[in-house]
């Protein structure tokens, strides 16, 4: 697998080099084809190697194998610097992402370190195995030292294959979040993502929903903890970010032992249309490229238009739907409104949020759950205005480059959940 994805991704560059845009786009799955513009492909290489200058070497690869798929990286010397093509191949040797970085992102990867506000000597780690047969998946038990009996989180990533420590290149929150939680005393359980540990079977598994890809292993984390001699069963809190704050609340509703709630970027608009929004704003970056993505975005919004047509089906084509998700998925999502099931429920929760993120915003998810929560005394809410989706504090607009560097999460971030948790069912 691995070797085929080396031979993929060496290939895009080559096709590039010799201008055969379309053909880099016919090696896209069927599903993202028609998303897919030839035009805006070789814009976008034009003007980086505008920047950079002629192209003077091709470097060896460096490659990642994922549960999804392989992560290739092909390093592109230029006359006055480089770039770094970035290529998604999934396991039939498809191309599933392709981007354009900057030439720090075809260095090793650095073994990550401990953010500042960390102390592992205020704790201990333990890898457990979280459910049970096919649903199996691994995790890590951040356990701080001590006989007292403490508040402990389960944490739920956010869309997409995610590792147990929510790992995006260099950058690891997740790990951030445990190891900076439980060198305060709170006890933190991460897993592994049904959708990273058994990814080809997820894939063929047609009626494969929200509710599928979270709650077995949710509910069996939370039961965990509260037979955990080391935890207070009465404090055990559920954290989800992005799509794992989407659907924190109907963890919550399925397991009401529950003692609150932590959302981080919970997005509250449908799916489906945040994720049209978000391909837009990443178009609004390059003015240049506008005219040649027009024609991806209105296919985009037309996929996106099925989801809301009271014809859709579970019969409907995967193919014709936003991303190729199949029908189930979205007819089980466009019946789930996290706000309205959150304002059902009694415990406590903390909202946060970030003022630069694009993908959850302020305007369009933050504003829908205060208006759903207004009134509750037990709802706080924090926004950051430096930080991204990922809470990693910057400037100016965000965008997909800025998460290529090394960063921790923001540090008040940490204290204001520790503070939150030691607060809330003390």
């Amino acid at each position: 697998m691995e070797s085929l994805g080396l031979q993929t991704a060496v290939n895009v560059v080559s096709l590039a080099r010799e201008g055969r845009f379309r053909e880099i786009c016919d090696l896209f799955s069927p599903a993202l084809r028609p998303l897919v513009s030839a035009d805006l492909l070789q814009e976008a290489w034009d003007a980086e190697v505008g920047r950079q200058g002629a192209i003077v070497a091709v470097g060896n690869p460096l490659s990642d194998e994922g549960a999804g798929g392989v992560l290739v990286k092909v390093p592109v010397a230029c006359e006055h610097g480089g770039l770094t093509v970035v290529v998604s191949v999934t396991h039939g040797g498809q191309l599933a992402g392709l981007q354009l970085a900057p030439a720090s992102a075809a260095e090793p990867v650095a073994p990550w370190q401990p953010p500042d506000y960390a102390d592992p000597a205020n704790f201990g780690e333990t890898d457990l195995t979280i459910g049970a047969g096919h649903q199996a998946v691994g995790g890590t038990l951040s356990m701080p030292h001590g006989a007292r009996q403490g508040p402990a989180v389960v944490l739920l990533a956010g869309s997409g294959p995610n590792d147990r420590d929510e790992t995006l290149g260099r950058n690891k929150p997740f790990k951030d979040l445990a190891w900076g939680l439980a060198s305060r005393g709170v006890a933190v359980l991460r897993f592994d993502k049904v959708t990273f540990a058994h990814a080809s079977e997820v894939a063929v598994k047609s009626d494969f929903t929200l509710a599928d890809e979270y709650l077995p292993q949710a509910l069996a984390a939370i039961e965990i903890l509260r037979t955990h001699p080391g935890v207070d069963a009465g404090r055990i809190f559920v954290l989800g970010h992005s799509l794992g704050g989407t659907v924190a609340p109907m963890v919550a509703s399925k397991a009401p032992s529950v003692a609150g709630l932590v959302i981080m970027a919970g997005g509250a608009q449908p799916l489906h249309l945040a994720m049209l929004r978000q391909v837009r704003y990443l178009a609004s970056l390059d003015p240049n490229a506008s005219a040649a993505s027009a024609a991806a975005l209105e296919a985009l919004a037309e996929q996106v238009r099925r989801v809301d047509d009271p014809g859709l089906s579970p019969t409907t084509p995967a193919t014709d739907l936003p991303f190729g998700v199949p029908a189930p998925y979205w007819l089980a999502l466009r019946n789930y409104q996290p706000v309205t099931v959150a304002a059902s429920l009694a415990q406590p929760m903390l909202l946060l949020q970030g003022g630069r993120d694009y993908q959850v915003t302020v305007v369009d998810d933050l504003a829908l759950w205060e208006q759903g929560l207004r009134g509750r005394e037990n709802v706080s809410i924090r926004v950051y205005p430096a930080d991204n989706h990922l809470f990693l504090p910057g400037s100016g607009p965000s965008t997909p480059a800025e998460l290529e560097p090394a960063q921790h999460l923001d540090p008040d971030v940490i204290t204001d959940i520790a503070v939150w948790l030691a607060e809330s069912g003390a």
